[in-house]
């Protein structure tokens, strides 16, 4: 016989703070549990302890790590929803606790520096890629980091001042943000417009030879982005992705 799995590793951890990083996007910010350790790009498992309401959804959410390995804090940003999970969190008192399961995933920046990263991200899809870059600023790392963030404005664009100051810390990093409803926003906007598409990726990357690909964001995008990529010659095999659906 076969020993038993062991039950995954969990941790409890502390709300600290909790903010608006765009129009119905809120951020948490945890105390990191003591030995939590994590590799930038991957997620966890959150559920509520006691919640005063619950729904068919449940009390558990898969959320990408927003925080960078090297942050004494963990930072989570969800869409808000109409669902019990989403209202219990917006209205959770600070020092409230919540059970925490992993971290997962894959998702993390290549080891070969000669290869240039090219990371396309949809709304809230930006979280794993907000601590690849952040990490990648802090370590200096030596890839070169092309980041496509689309969103409908840029009132709905989640981290994106930080984003753009981080140009400015890491001259490895480009941040190419477009907006496909300029027309809504009450802010001017002079970059990108419309969908990533490929005439977009071929103007920003003429110097990116061989990349490897993220893309994470609506299942949708993720699926047409793919087929973009696909096109323009990319293999599967250099092509990374991640569905953000529910949010």
């Amino acid at each position: 016989m076969g020993s038993p799995a062991a039950a995954p590793e969990y941790f409890i951890a502390q709300l600290r703070d909790r903010r608006e990083v765009a129009e119905r996007t809120l951020a948490c910010e945890f105390e990191r549990p003591a030995g939590f350790e994590f590799k930038a790009g991957q997620s966890v498992d959150m559920t509520l302890l006691n919640p005063p309401e619950t729904d068919a959804e449940g009390d558990k959410r898969a959320f990408s790590i927003a925080s960078a390995p090297h942050e004494n804090t963990l930072l989570f940003a969800t869409r808000l929803r109409d669902t019990a999970f989403k209202r219990v969190l917006k209205s959770l008192p600070l020092g409230s606790e919540v059970k925490i399961e992993g971290p997962f995933g894959n998702m993390t920046l290549h080891n070969k520096a000669a290869r240039p990263a090219v990371i396309l991200a949809g709304g809230i899809g930006i979280t794993p890629f907000r601590s690849m870059v952040i990490r990648a600023a802090h370590e200096k790392l030596p890839h070169r980091i092309f980041l496509f963030f689309s969103n409908r404005r840029p009132e709905d664009a989640p981290f994106l001042a930080e984003l753009q100051g981080l140009e400015h810390q890491n001259p490895n990093f480009q941040l190419i943000a477009t907006m496909t409803q300029t027309g809504k926003s009450r802010q001017p906007w002079k970059g990108e417009t419309g969908l990533i598409n490929q005439g977009m990726l071929e103007r920003h990357l003429k110097e990116a030879a061989s990349p490897i690909y993220y893309v994470a964001g609506p299942p949708a995008m993720v699926k047409a982005l793919h087929a973009v990529l696909n096109a323009a010659g990319a293999d599967d095999d250099d092509i990374r992705s991640e569905e953000f659906s529910g949010y």
